[in-house]
């Protein structure tokens, strides 16, 4: 199980500094990837730019670029584009997000057929990193090209000017519900899981069973040496009451719906209702320990290598971790 350093997406105010010190440091322990995200403030590909321009070998991850924002081809540009000037260390994460994020921010409308709105993307993705043809797609949501009915009728089918590096860059999907899932089996080259409990394997073995060899699976979990567990988990319970009390309408939240598959139902229910009642403390104290201790890994050095084992035991390839300090990250190099 290799690890990565998942540095997600900027708050109030830039933690490029901060955020580049952790890579440098990860990429001296070893590390094997490091990555970025995205959601209604910075971007995920900027911060790869400035970070490959400061590291050597460590690789370069979306977790996750969101499809709303660009168009297939552009997603394919950034990726063709930062794959070069990193020397071939660019991993493509792709998310397709939510209503909420894709109608308000982007003002898009959010796809009736979300699976094949995703399929289609990867497809065009893929194709203009073949560059084997001209890129055409007979598609419902990302045609090419373009066909609406405003349309011009003056669109041809275009190839990248600029030869890929890699023809094979791995396109990796951030997926939660089990057809979307199934589908990142097939036509993915990794699965970026949002909340993954080593306890719950067996929710996923199905799909998993289906995948091909060198198919990764990579989660993100939060990390953090400390003697309080509790407190420890108070980050991980912040985040989880913000995606699933605020990250998706109150009748449509993924997010809330994934914990409520695994095992959580009523409480996920009650942190929704919290949060979207303005009681954001109250949310986050709702969020069970047990279920953001499951997904995490939390507390002292013992308990941390004893959870990791866990981890280690089963499908994960690479542990993607939001660790905010060095000694974390030394500890798990240590540890793995």
């Amino acid at each position: 199980m290799r690890l990565g350093l998942a540095l997600g997406y900027w708050g109030r105010h830039p933690g490029h500094q901060h955020h580049l010190s952790l890579a440098q440091e990860a990429e001296r322990l070893g590390y094997h990837s490091v990555w970025t995200a995205e959601a209604w403030g910075s971007d995920a590909f900027t911060p790869l730019a400035w970070l490959a321009a400061h590291t050597r070998r460590i690789r370069l991850g979306t977790a996750v670029a969101q499809m709303a924002a660009r168009s297939p081809t552009a997603t394919a540009m950034h990726a063709l584009t930062l794959d070069h000037l990193s020397g071939g260390r660019m991993l493509l994460g792709l998310g397709l997000s939510g209503p909420q994020v894709v109608e308000g921010w982007y003002g898009r409308p959010f796809p009736s057929s979300p699976l094949t709105a995703t399929r289609e993307y990867v497809d065009v993705v893929r194709q203009v990193l073949r560059r084997e043809a001209p890129v055409t797609l007979e598609g419902r949501f990302h045609p090419l090209p373009y066909d609406g009915p405003d349309a011009t009728g003056l669109g041809r089918p275009l190839r990248s000017v600029t030869h890929p590096l890699r023809p094979g860059l791995p396109v990796l999907l951030g997926a939660e519900g089990p057809r979307n899932i199934a589908q990142t089996v097939r036509i993915a080259d990794g699965w970026l899981p949002l909340y993954w409990s080593p306890h719950r394997t067996a929710l996923y073995a199905e799909a998993l069973a289906e995948a091909p060899d060198g198919f990764l699976v990579a989660p993100l979990a939060r990390a953090r040496l400390c003697r309080n567990v509790a407190e420890g988990l108070r980050p991980v319970k912040a985040m989880l009451a913000h995606y699933v009390g605020g990250m998706g309408h109150r009748t449509r939240n993924f997010h809330a719906d994934l914990m409520a598959r695994m095992g959580y139902s009523r409480e996920a229910r009650r942190v929704q209702e919290l949060f979207l009642a303005g009681r954001r403390e109250d949310a986050v104290a709702a969020v069970p320990d047990a279920f953001a201790d499951e997904i995490s890994l939390v507390g002292p050095r013992a308990r941390i290598a004893a959870r990791l084992e866990l981890w280690r035991a089963g499908p994960v390839t690479d542990l993607l971790v939001t660790a905010p300090d060095p000694a974390t990250l030394r500890l798990l190099a240590d540890l793995n």
